[in-house]
């Protein structure tokens, strides 16, 4: 059982939106009784995200304000795929290096989801980080937001449990910290590597 690819047609196509991060569109979706049915989609570029552990099984953690859900959440490193072209892997390592000051020395791809297939393209590519070294004095200084994130270390036993509970609440942080319990319980063997193909 796995997921594939599908194209269903498309009659009609309206943007309704168009700015420097999304787009939204009205598509007439034909569907295989010829019926067609309206569904408003909203492309984004995706993203990766970072579960980042330390040799003790800490999870290497930021706290983020998210102004469409009006909370401070405690969030794995993530960002845009905002470079044309670069490896999501070279994403990911930019991105962490950037929220938290860390390199780490072993990479491989934990999980992939879309965030809202109901109406967003949004892809993720989930990597599991270990070997975790601080980067010393990067030279690099957070700006705008950004500048207001704190990091945190929690237990990647704890960090499970509290998804579990229902208190951590960032889709990306559920996914990774329970795909990346499960892979620890399974000593970490059969990831595939930080350059695996999307499927």
């Amino acid at each position: 059982m796995e997921d594939v690819p599908e194209r269903w047609p498309v009659a009609q196509s309206d943007v309704r939106l168009k700015q420097w991060l999304i787009t939204v569109r009205s598509d007439q979706v034909q569907m295989p009784d010829n019926q067609s049915a309206e569904r408003t989609v909203v492309t984004h570029p995706g993203a990766v995200a970072i579960l980042a552990l330390d040799d003790a099984d800490r999870v290497l953690m930021i706290r983020q304000y998210r102004h469409p859900v009006g909370y401070l959440l405690w969030e794995i490193p993530a960002g845009l795929r905002d470079v044309d072209g670069e490896p999501l892997v070279a994403t990911a390592r930019r991105e962490l290096l950037e929220e938290t000051g860390y390199r780490a020395r072993q990479w491989h791809a934990l999980v992939d989801t879309f965030t809202s297939p109901g109406f967003t393209s949004e892809r993720v590519r989930i990597f599991l980080a270990r070997g975790l070294e601080s980067a010393g004095d990067t030279g690099y200084e957070r700006e705008h937001e950004e500048k207001f994130l704190t990091t945190g270390w929690v237990p990647l036993a704890e960090a499970a449990r509290l998804a579990l509970a229902g208190k951590l609440h960032n889709g990306e942080t559920v996914a990774g910290v329970l795909a990346g319990y499960v892979a620890s319980s399974q000593g970490f063997s059969g990831l595939r590597p930080a350059d695996a193909p999307e499927e």
